[in-house]
């Protein structure tokens, strides 16, 4: 199953960029995973058509809340079930216009509170692997 991290916008910080790209070659060890930055939301509306078959899920304040078993159960679930791909959309400091809301129906939060647009990318990445982690049984997430 391949990840795609499709973000709107993109992460500027370098000790951000260093993070993201670290988790990234870790989940590249279970599976292929591609970061897309794409400029503004038509993009993003145009990539996710070219996929209907893919599951994608938006981050969202206001989405569902998963624990870190959860999550990797939601993943191992779609990665069962044979889908190809999982696409993860990632918005920018001004979060997503409604096109692209209305679009991607499942809305996933990664906390109640509120992070900058680049650190919830490296937390995502970060509860990507995990999630792999715990489903493959490694040690990592203990």
């Amino acid at each position: 199953m391949k990840i795609c991290l499709l973000m709107l916008g993109k992460t500027r910080r370098p000790e951000m960029v260093a993070t993201l790209d670290d988790y990234v070659k870790r989940i590249s060890r279970s599976g292929p995973i591609e970061i897309l930055e794409v400029r503004d939301a038509a993009a993003a509306l145009k990539r996710l058509d070219a996929n209907r078959a893919a599951v994608s899920a938006l981050l969202d304040a206001g989405g569902k809340v998963y624990d870190s078993d959860a999550f990797a159960k939601w993943l191992g679930e779609r990665r069962d079930r044979g889908i190809r791909e999982v696409i993860f959309v990632c918005g920018d400091a001004d979060g997503f216009p409604d096109g692209l809301r209305e679009r991607v129906k499942q809305k996933l939060s990664l906390s109640a509170m509120t992070y900058s647009h680049e650190l919830a990318r490296v937390m995502l990445a970060e509860q990507i692997y995990r999630a792999f982690a715990i489903l493959s049984g490694s040690p990592y997430p203990k």
